[in-house]
């Protein structure tokens, strides 16, 4: 059993892998025997050297993916220093906060841009190397806004419901292919993205009381479901969006 969750020897691509989540991602993925290639427009330095301790090989990839034009270039590059991408986490994300009747086109735009275009067209090029390869293991980041409506966040409730929808949409075309694509959803996680809702004593307290597991959740928290999702275990789940939230969407 414990050989389904082997990942040594494959290539995983993790965006935003710097801090946070992506980090977590990244570290438990080598921890399984992944090498890991970190994108993103912050250099995942620290990331990397946790990665390379592990024995694992670890390497940085500047990209800002606000724009699809960095998409190329970077599949571009991790294929020429890897030689193969087996499994695409598509962690990088922004979010932008102001009420619904002020919310602004420009930040509308930043945040869709950034978690729902470019996380497409990364897919797209990854899957096109996938396809060809007959084999792969896409993991898209969604989010409790991918059921749930929040407040205040319209451009990243609509980002994140449309990550869900575009997960199934690219497990049924590609799950005959050979690719299994697949969605975590984390709870409230203690990142930098939250930092202004755990500084909200109000807004932190009623998060808190909602949360049946009574903690926010801490990015490594999330590293199981990445090394199952990116894993042999996984070869038939496909266009499923795991949430690991303490228990948020039971309550």
């Amino acid at each position: 059993m414990a050989g389904l969750f082997d990942l040594s020897g494959k290539v995983a691509l993790v965006t935003g892998a710097n801090t946070g989540i992506g980090q977590g991602i990244a570290i438990a993925l080598a921890e399984a025997g992944a090498d890991i290639a970190a994108a993103g427009r912050s250099a995942a330095d620290e990331t990397v050297g946790k990665v390379r301790e592990l024995g694992r090989k670890g390497e940085n990839f500047a990209a800002d993916l606000s724009s699809v034009g960095a998409v190329q270039p970077l599949v571009d590059a991790v294929l020429a220093e890897f030689g193969r991408i087996d499994i695409l986490v598509n962690n990088a994300g922004i979010i932008r906060r102001a009420d619904a009747v002020d919310f602004t086109e420009e930040d509308w735009d930043a945040v869709m841009d950034t978690n729902l275009k470019t996380l497409f067209f990364l897919c797209q090029s990854v899957g096109r190397h996938m396809i060809a390869r007959g084999s792969g293991k896409i993991i898209n980041i969604a989010s409790m806004l991918t059921f749930q409506g929040g407040i205040r966040v319209p451009s990243y409730t609509a980002s994140k419901s449309g990550v869900g929808g575009l997960t199934k949409l690219l497990a049924n075309e590609w799950a005959a292919k050979g690719i299994q694509v697949n969605a975590i959803a984390p709870g409230y996680i203690a990142t930098n993205n939250t930092a202004a809702l755990q500084g909200d004593e109000t807004r932190n307290r009623q998060i808190m009381e909602r949360i049946p597991a009574g903690r926010w959740g801490d990015p490594g928290d999330l590293g199981g479901a990445a090394v199952f999702l990116a894993s042999s275990a996984s070869d038939y789940v496909q266009g499923h969006i795991l949430a690991v939230d303490g228990g948020w969407l039971a309550r």
